[in-house]
């Protein structure tokens, strides 16, 4: 709850640059799934969700650079978030393109889920998944199995872009060792990152029941506040 507040307090400095960033998110989510929606994909909006917290704090990195900013008493604008200055583009790319490929194989076992459960036939369109996953005992069976496997792709690309994202971006570290880091950083502070994760899962649950718009708020509050537990758990665990 203190990083929380302190992502709080992060946002209501200079509110408009975070809320303009968040918008942006926002925006970027809607094009989403218009395109699945166009693709014939919307069925895959249940695991791109959960996919999202494993990509999140990919997006959050101007937020991490407002907090970083703050607290060396500077003042930054939304220019400087969208393009932070010195960081090493290269290793966040490969963190971005390891932690897009994980989404992306948890989203073909997704589908490969629903092959399972409702054969090998013709894709009936979402409209029609959507009726057999939700008024059918097998697609029950399927929203338990998908949902504690897709809990397993989640706590996993979860505990690797965690923390790795911010320390590529203070520590100027390369993807691979952030992102091992990350992974025991988390496991070694299970119950608070735990507690985090839940408080995450939360704003995102909040945010799909607003149709996305609560993303404009909560994503900026919980970017602002996962930059303030990685430097809590980074100073505990050193």
């Amino acid at each position: 709850m203190d990083w929380l507040s302190a992502g709080w307090a992060d946002f209501r400095a200079s509110p408009l640059p975070s809320l303009a960033y968040g918008i942006f998110v926002a925006l970027l989510s809607y094009v989403i799934l218009g395109a699945l929606y166009w693709a014939g994909l919307l069925y895959l909006t249940l695991p791109m969700i959960s996919g999202f917290l494993i990509v999140g704090p990919f997006f959050a990195i101007g937020l991490y650079e407002k907090s970083r900013a703050r607290e060396e008493g500077e003042r930054i604008g939304l220019g400087r978030m969208l393009l932070v200055r010195g960081v090493p583009l290269g290793q966040l790319a490969f963190a971005g393109l390891m932690l897009g490929m994980l989404v992306l194989f948890w989203i073909r076992v997704a589908d490969l889920l629903y092959a399972l459960f409702f054969g090998l036939t013709p894709f009936p369109g979402a409209e029609d998944a959507f009726i057999n996953v939700l008024t059918t005992p097998r697609g029950w069976t399927l929203i338990l199995v998908g949902t504690a496997i897709g809990g397993l792709f989640a706590a996993f690309g979860f505990a690797l872009s965690l923390f790795s994202i911010p320390m590529i971006l203070a520590e100027r570290r390369d993807a691979l060792t952030a992102l091992g880091l990350s992974f025991a950083m988390t496991i070694q502070n299970l119950a608070p990152a735990l507690a985090w994760g839940a408080i995450v899962a939360v704003g995102l649950a909040l945010s799909a029941l607003t149709g996305l718009l609560g993303l404009a708020l909560v994503f900026p509050v919980l970017g602002h506040g996962t930059w303030h537990a990685y430097k809590a758990i980074r100073r505990f665990d050193s």
